[in-house]
């Protein structure tokens, strides 16, 4: 009797344990869990910083900047375009401007270029409504002309030359003579500095800027007529390429060596007869 007894209490503990087990496994199985998604972000693309003369400048890696030998080299690229333009709407020769921008402007790099877009120095004088800036020149703090945008400071040059008198016989000199106008600048009280003639014309020679005055006058022929050097080239394999003399693509470019770089652009067909 003890036995079975026993046995029976054995049965008992046995389904006791089985059902809390299936009891468990069924809980188990009804337990929800929540899976949140977490949208993938668009990775940023890998960008670096690359500083210039008077900017600072985000650009994604693998491009590259364009390098020039000088911040006048630099200068005369962005500009040389807006000078053809007031050339051939307002008479100044695209020289002269340029010229006049790089002395007065330090290549773009002088607090009124940079903080105020004025590259060649004009004052408030008297009926200017637009924004101002103050800066020492001749005597301390004077009013200088804030524009938006460089090319507003161009055109006020233009501007500037054309609607004064004083400036009149400047139109009527020889289209593109640089020296001419260089003289007489100085002549009509554009500059107090004697040797500013000098200077524009250094400038203008050193740079050959008379060749954006050629272009605009027609004697440059059209785009075909240029090469813009890139690495590798030399005055050697340009005269093969386009088989001129070593000797006249230096004459023909103002060149005093044979050193060339990235960038500059060479005329590479002797220009036309007048």
């Amino acid at each position: 009797m003890n036995k079975i007894i026993t046995v029976l209490c054995l049965l008992v503990l046995l389904s006791s344990c089985g059902s809390q087990k299936k009891v468990t496994t069924q809980k188990s199985k009804n337990k929800t869990t929540r899976v949140v998604k977490v949208p993938e972000s668009t990775p940023k693309a890998e960008t670096k910083v690359v500083i210039t003369d008077h900017h600072k400048v985000e650009i994604p890696v693998g491009d590259t900047p364009e390098l020039y030998a000088s911040p006048t080299q630099e200068y005369i690229a962005i500009y040389s375009d807006i000078a053809q333009d007031e050339m051939r709407n307002y008479g100044v020769p695209a020289s002269i401007t340029l010229a006049q921008g790089i002395l007065e402007s330090g290549s773009g790099r002088g607090r009124l270029s940079v903080e105020a877009n004025n590259h060649f120095g004009i004052k408030c004088h008297s009926g200017w409504t637009g924004a101002k800036i103050y800066h020492d020149d001749d005597a301390s703090q004077e009013c200088f002309r804030k524009y938006k945008n460089s090319k507003y400071s161009f055109r006020d040059h233009s501007l500037f030359l054309k609607e004064r008198k004083r400036y009149a016989g400047l139109f009527s000199l020889q289209k593109g003579d640089y020296q001419a106008w260089a003289s007489g600048l100085r002549a009509a009280g554009y500059a107090t500095d004697r040797r500013y003639p000098e200077k524009l014309i250094s400038l203008i020679e050193r740079y050959q800027l008379y060749r954006f005055d050629d272009e605009v006058l027609g004697k440059v022929a059209n785009l075909n007529d240029r090469h813009t050097i890139i690495a590798g080239d030399t005055l050697y394999s340009l005269s093969k390429k386009y088989n001129i003399s070593i000797q006249t693509l230096q004459e023909l470019n103002g060149l005093e060596t044979n050193a060339l770089f990235v960038g500059q652009v060479l005329f590479v067909k002797p220009l036309p007869k007048d």
